[in-house]
């Protein structure tokens, strides 16, 4: 799906304070229409009281929003029939049936001829023979999908998400990507918050958020390049002892671990070295007398940098809130 220039999320210096804590400090950026937009950031770093402030939860305590072209706090009644939002502790009814639920939300907004949206909605879903069964009888991953029908029943042209996956099986999780890429494609603007960077890679744009600041603002592929020098996998054996050894060269300025692997940074490195600092690396490690099975330049994952951005911001580090 190709995005237009028409901005449906605006923001423009936006702040929220919890009392003394500012929460979003001075945030600003656009989401476009057609575009799915991913906020990432930290537990803490302003996500959650971002998102309700885009849709008139909370109040703005300075600067400025824009949501579907209305002012969210002062147009709520408005904006909840031009935009979806699925929370974090969104709420079915456990003791009505996927159908009940559906109906239910339908009848909230207002939604007179509903039914053949709720067929294709069920059919998208893969909920169809599952309509008759009481929504506490069903999976996380099958309850998220239900919530997403009733999110989608009053057709939002702007979808905002707030971590949808987080506790669902994998599957599932994999399940409710495809549909989301489904409906972007579509034309459906979506806004969400995700805990998983392999999810953020299939937003069109993401945004860093650390202590209610915006630290990055870019496509994926723009912000791995935003890396300081080149990157290495290195799989080696003791892995604990190996991070030590790298972790105390002089060229090493980023060090993760990524499951048995290690991602190893290196600076001053140009891309022509990049293999000949592999072999250094791995000879580094052999000569201490460990196991090298990979040594090998590799592209920077989007973890990769937002690990280093973060530590970066937080060289004097400040308390704040979700």
């Amino acid at each position: 799906m190709t995005t237009s220039g028409e901005a449906v999320v605006s923001l423009e210096g936006l702040t929220h304070r919890y009392g003394a804590l500012t929460a979003v400090d001075s945030l600003g950026f656009q989401v476009f229409r057609g575009e799915m937009f991913g906020l990432i950031g930290p537990d803490g770093a302003g996500k959650t009281t971002t998102l309700r402030m885009v849709l008139g939860i909370l109040p703005v305590h300075g600067g400025r929003v824009a949501t579907c072209g209305l002012d969210p706090f002062r147009r709520r009644r408005e904006l909840s029939e031009k935009a979806g939002y699925l929370s974090q502790r969104f709420s079915l009814y456990g003791d009505l049936s996927v159908d009940e639920n559906i109906a239910f939300f339908a009848e909230v907004h207002g939604v007179r001829d509903w039914r053949p949206l709720r067929d294709e909605l069920l059919e998208m879903l893969r909920l169809d023979p599952f309509r008759d069964r009481l929504a506490e009888k069903l999976s996380g991953g099958m309850k998220q999908k239900l919530a997403l029908a009733c999110t989608l029943i009053h057709t939002p042209e702007l979808l905002v998400l707030d971590e949808p996956t987080t506790g669902v099986d994998p599957v599932s999780r994999r399940d409710f990507w495809k549909i989301l890429v489904r409906l972007q494609r579509r034309g459906l603007t979506i806004l969400l918050t995700t805990p998983y960077l392999d999810e953020a890679e299939r937003c069109q744009r993401v945004a860093l958020l650390d202590h209610g600041s915006l630290l990055a603002l870019d496509t994926p592929d723009a912000l791995r390049g935003l890396s300081r020098g080149t990157t290495l996998e290195v799989l080696a054996e003791p892995r604990r002892r190996a991070a030590e050894i790298l972790a105390a060269r002089q060229e090493v300025t980023d060090l993760e671990t990524f499951g048995e692997r290690l991602h190893v940074t290196l600076a001053g490195v140009p891309p022509a070295g990049a293999a000949a600092a592999a072999e250094r690396i791995a000879a580094a490690l052999r000569d201490a007398g460990l196991k090298v099975e990979t040594s090998r330049p590799t592209f920077p994952s989007l973890e990769d940098i937002f690990i280093a951005r973060i530590r970066d911001a937080r060289a004097v580090p400040r308390e704040v809130v979700s």
